[in-house]
């Protein structure tokens, strides 16, 4: 550690940090938790991948796994709800890395599965260590980052979370296509690569610069409004329940939650039926030149490079305005989306299009992660994300099934963008409220 990093003698604190010195800190704790979170969808955004081989094997309907597919989603919500303040109490380092390791256990735990029961309880289970992961990582990243480049911190963060939709579709691809391995080894091979992530986390994060031994700088230093917040936290105590009374009872946190739900209810949607309307007849017997399996991997890497750009214009165009950036991409997410379902286009347009809607469709994901910080502090920023994310697992629990039901009375999968667009437009309808 450099000398400005030591302590003076006869104080219990170290002089700051130069900002060069505590920038390579900051970014080295951004890029751990984004090393880790890249590959935690490899033990979540799998199963589709396993469902036919499933169906054969032990013989359960559609229904079925759609049901223990739902599953997960609720068990992530729940979770979401309780290791987010967990990750205030405990820390986000050691649970970031529970989380992956616990997950991976789990998935290995859902290969060996011989009925619906226990297919169930292993997933269920995933679902809830799952959770352990993003508001831990995001409460490191809060405590590294200041509220004026959180914008930017979170959009690296939520695009390493987009390219992990990728990493999952490619590595679950090579298990059951390449080489052709039954589908229990979708649960034990990719998630291996998390094992991996969640103990190089361990070992190179920090909770804090208080933990690392360091003094940011003065410019890294909490502003006047976040004083405030966590001032009056402390005053309202530290226990659980007093940090989800504070939490609750802000109003901008609400509106914060069920803008999410509504964006992530059209995040979903297009995760999981996308490739379900690419491998419809139409396009199966479409000379395209292109598999439809690559035509709709368009979709995560647009969804990927949106939440970067949307983080970065959060910051820097917008002043840290969370609000806007969000309602701009949610309008525009919502034509994207309209484009795809009523314009004739053909392989390479759809590419494109596709592209863009995954673009602004989860570009604001950035922003709203952003958002907790900003609203609650530091101090409870665990607890504000985990809220916010059981918000958005909710609503897309609930919406999956209601699709599904759609799809099956009318067989038109081509529906989901007139749905996901409707989503955008109440998600930027609510984020009006949130003004911050």
């Amino acid at each position: 550690m450099s000398n400005s990093a030591k302590l003076v003698p006869g104080t219990e604190s170290p002089q700051p940090l130069s900002e060069r010195t505590y920038s390579r800190l900051k970014w080295r704790m951004l890029l751990a938790a984004m090393f880790c979170y890249f590959f935690f969808y490899t033990g979540r955004q799998t199963f589709g991948f396993a469902i036919p081989g499933i169906e054969e094997d032990l013989g359960l309907s559609k229904a079925t796994l759609g049901a223990i597919s739902g599953i997960l989603l609720w068990s992530y919500a729940a979770g979401q709800m309780i290791n987010g303040n967990l990750a205030d109490k405990w820390g986000g380092r050691r649970m970031m890395a529970a989380g992956a390791i616990l997950s991976t256990l789990l998935n290995w735990c859902t290969s060996f599965a011989v009925g619906a029961k226990s297919l169930a309880l292993g997933w269920g289970a995933n679902g809830f260590a799952q959770s352990l992961g993003w508001p831990s990582g995001g409460r490191v990243i809060s405590n590294w980052w200041g509220s004026h480049e959180r914008g930017r911190s979170f959009g690296f963060y939520t695009f390493a979370a987009g390219m992990a939709s990728v990493l999952a579709f490619v590595t679950s691809t090579i298990v059951v296509d390449t080489l052709d391995l039954d589908w229990q080894w979708i649960f034990r091979v990719p998630v291996l690569l998390m094992l991996v992530g969640g103990v190089t986390f361990y070992l190179v994060a920090r909770d804090s610069p208080a933990k690392a031994g360091v003094t940011p700088p003065a410019s890294h230093r909490q502003t006047a409004e976040e004083e405030a917040a966590d001032t009056a936290a402390a005053a309202a105590g530290e226990t659980s329940l007093q940090r989800y009374r504070t939490v609750l009872r802000n109003p901008k946190i609400w509106s914060t939650g069920i803008a999410l739900g509504f964006q992530n209810t059209a995040r979903y949607g297009l995760l999981i039926w996308v490739p379900v309307y690419f491998l419809g007849d139409d396009w199966k017997k479409a000379d395209t030149g292109i598999s439809p399996l690559w035509i709709s991997v368009a979709l995560p890497v647009g969804m990927a490079v949106g939440a970067l750009v949307n983080g970065q214009i959060s910051d820097r165009l917008f002043g840290s305005r969370r609000d806007r950036p969000i309602i701009l991409f949610m309008v525009v997410g919502a034509l994207m989306a309209l484009t795809m379902y009523a314009a004739p286009l053909g392989t390479t347009t759809g590419i494109v299009i596709l592209f863009l809607t995954g673009f602004f469709v989860y570009g604001p994901q950035s922003s709203f992660w952003a958002l907790c910080p900003d609203i609650a502090g530091k101090r409870m920023a665990g607890t504000a994300t985990g809220v916010v994310n059981c918000f958005a697992y909710l609503f897309a629990g609930l919406a999956e099934p209601l699709i599904g039901g759609l799809m099956d009375s009318t067989g038109n999968t081509s529906l989901i963008f007139p749905l996901v667009a409707g989503a955008c437009a109440c998600s930027a309808l609510v984020a009006l409220t949130i003004r911050r």
